[in-house]
């Protein structure tokens, strides 16, 4: 089956009624090693935009080696662009959906750093669970859509964004600990991953406070 291809049907509704959108999508969120990353991008209403760059999906739809190209296509067709990241330690501190929403503003504050007016804008968050709200005050309203990351353009652009950024952290930190061959899992329950875990124990990029031994092996 061919997969969805993302559209601006969304987007168009909001920039009618003269709202900036900024769509907002989490990776990392499984994984048992390594920061959560949330992608975050602009798109303001005007005139002319260019068509939706072509291969631009979902990021878990895309394969992996392409993924670098239509990050960079996606990041050049978009307004603005930011990431947003939580620790492993924080993680293991406030939980996975604070720590979430903590990573959501600061991708947000960083927007807003670049000249974005949040006040004029309305977030599309990927899911059905505003998790940005409860994590601090934000000048403009949240709207989680459910399957955003497919259907959406812009988020869309977000997921791949925030994809590319930590897989090539992940593949940054395997230098580190190189056991656990994070350049290949990106921190997720692989067998490989699983089996240095037993072996060596945890690393300071594990999530200690995740019941590590009973993940599934995901790949």
């Amino acid at each position: 089956m061919t997969p969805p291809v993302p559209t601006l049907r969304l987007e168009r509704s909001l920039w009618a009624e003269g709202r900036i959108v900024i769509a907002c999508d989490e990776v990392g969120r499984g994984a048992l090693a390594g920061p959560v990353a949330i992608g975050a991008t602009v798109m303001a209403p005007r005139s002319g935009r260019p068509r939706v760059p072509e291969g631009l999906r979902d990021s878990k739809l895309i394969p992996e080696p392409r993924r670098a190209d239509v990050a960079a296509r996606a990041g050049a067709w978009v307004d603005a662009s930011a990431l947003g990241w939580s620790t492993s330690a924080e993680i293991d501190e406030v939980g996975i959906i604070r720590a979430l929403g903590r990573a959501a503003h600061r991708a947000i504050d960083v927007l807003r750093a670049q000249g974005v007016p949040i006040a004029d804008a309305i977030v599309i968050l990927d899911g059905n669970h505003d998790y940005i709200t409860p994590a601090g005050a934000l000048e403009c309203a949240v709207r989680p859509v459910i399957k955003a990351d497919r259907d959406c353009a812009s988020a869309a652009a977000a997921s791949v964004l925030a994809k590319v950024g930590r897989d090539a952290l992940m593949v940054d930190l395997h230098d580190e600990a190189p056991v656990y061959a994070w350049h290949r899992n990106k921190g997720y329950a692989s067998a490989v991953h699983r089996a240095a875990i037993a072996e060596h124990g945890i690393s300071a990029h594990h999530r200690s406070s995740w019941a590590i031994s009973d993940a599934p092996a995901l790949f």
